[in-house]
């Protein structure tokens, strides 16, 4: 079996297919990437011996590039990713049984297209549910495109879901298949989704409710675990004291490089503990000399989240999901998206506290920092680690090779 994997987004976009591509190896198939012409994500994937064609911008320039997303630059931004997927992605899925497509959607019903023109299988697959249609809750909205506020009917809110990516990506999307000889599609966001979705998330984590309006497979998170080596600077700063406070935001740039490093440290200083600064795509950095604070950039996650005392992060569904697996408490400051929902599934499970928005002041992040950091919170996390699964990708292989042999 021959699979390409597609993807466009940030790391926690690019990172769960590492962990499916290694599953796929292993039992055989032969697999290539599709993804962000970023270094790190090459570096990544071929540390686990995937080879990987770049498609479109680079993730992180796009990312941190200004203007940010918005109704204005949504759609030309999603015609040219579309291009760049119809110009590299037909050769790269050549001989190949099945193609399956996750991120940003305008990337994913591209990455349909090549399939449907080339004839081969196709799935999609998504890291958070709160994409996919469901009369159990109501959509997010696109930058610039608010719901009116008189409705309230999720079912009524999901139809003017459909309008706005039809809206935004609709044309990007059928210009680009015209190109090809494909025929236009009318609903941009079932085309891309298809008949039966995946979601890549644990069912603890996040949990599924069944709706009669989609056919959703739940396969858990694809982890690959990591054996790298901590850094010996880092493992030296460990274990020179009590567990540290990890302070870190990926992707995204919260409150901007210097003064959100600052207010972290603070607000972990003033509890008392100890602070470890993930830099991430923000760039963050230490604030003074002190020996109670340590930087550091990409390292196994998996291995410090577990001996920290609390992991402050973005709510992004990986790091949620390996910290949740780590047992650690969590503190998450959202930022937009999906993001708010991982927090408050955070504070349901009792694993952790969710800052109340996206900017926090030393105060705000003290007092959220306090209940993480409670032992009933310790206990309570450490129990619910016990109950993710961990097969996650192994799962998602063998559906794929049972569905195409």
């Amino acid at each position: 079996m021959r699979v390409l994997l597609s993807t466009y987004g940030s790391r926690g976009d690019v990172e769960p297919l590492v962990g499916l591509a290694v599953r796929l190896r292993e039992i055989g198939a032969q697999v290539r990437v599709c993804a962000p012409p970023d270094e790190d994500f090459a570096e990544r994937l071929a540390g686990v011996g995937v080879s990987v064609v770049g498609v479109g911008q680079s993730a992180r320039a796009l990312t941190t590039a200004a203007p940010p997303p918005s109704k204005g630059n949504l759609p030309q931004r999603a015609a040219e990713l579309i291009a760049s997927q119809l110009e590299v992605m037909p050769a790269a899925a050549e001989g190949c049984d099945v193609l399956v497509a996750t991120g940003a959607m305008p990337a994913i019903a591209g990455a349909r297209s090549v399939a449907e023109k080339l004839g081969i299988r196709y799935v999609s697959a998504i890291f958070q549910q709160l994409t996919l249609p469901s009369p159990q809750r109501p959509p997010l909205a696109y930058p610039g495109r608010p719901f009116p506020p008189e409705v309230t009917d999720n079912r009524a809110l999901w139809d003017l879901d459909a309008q706005s990516i039809n809206a935004l990506f609709g044309e990007a999307l059928n210009t680009n298949r015209t190109s090809i000889g494909l025929p236009p599609v009318d609903n941009v966001r079932d085309y891309a989704f298809g008949a039966r979705p995946w979601l890549a998330t644990d069912p603890v984590l996040d949990p599924w409710l069944e709706t009669p309006d989609l056919d959703v497979v739940q396969t858990g998170a694809w982890v690959l675990p990591d054996e790298r080596p901590l850094p010996a600077g880092l493992e030296a700063f460990l274990d020179a004291g009590a567990p540290p406070v990890y302070v870190g935001f990926g992707s995204m740039a919260v409150g901007g490089g210097e003064n959100a490093a600052r207010v972290a440290i603070e607000a972990v200083r003033s509890t008392g503990r100890r602070v470890l600064v993930g830099r991430g795509w923000a760039e963050l950095g230490l604030v003074d000399d002190r020996d109670d604070c340590f930087a550091v950039g990409e390292v196994n996650h998996q291995q410090l989240f577990g001996r920290v005392a609390a992991v402050v992060h973005h709510g992004g569904a990986g790091t949620t999901t390996t910290a949740a697996r780590a047992g650690a408490p969590q503190v998450v400051v959202p930022q937009l998206a999906d993001q708010p929902y991982w927090a408050a599934r955070v504070a349901d499970l009792g694993i952790g506290t969710a800052h109340a928005g996206p900017v926090p002041t030393v105060d705000s992040l003290s007092a959220a920092l306090k209940p993480a950091l409670a032992p009933e919170t310790d206990t309570r996390a450490k129990a619910v680690a016990a109950t993710v699964r961990t097969d996650g990708a192994t799962r998602a292989a063998r559906l794929l090779l049972d569905t195409t042999t």
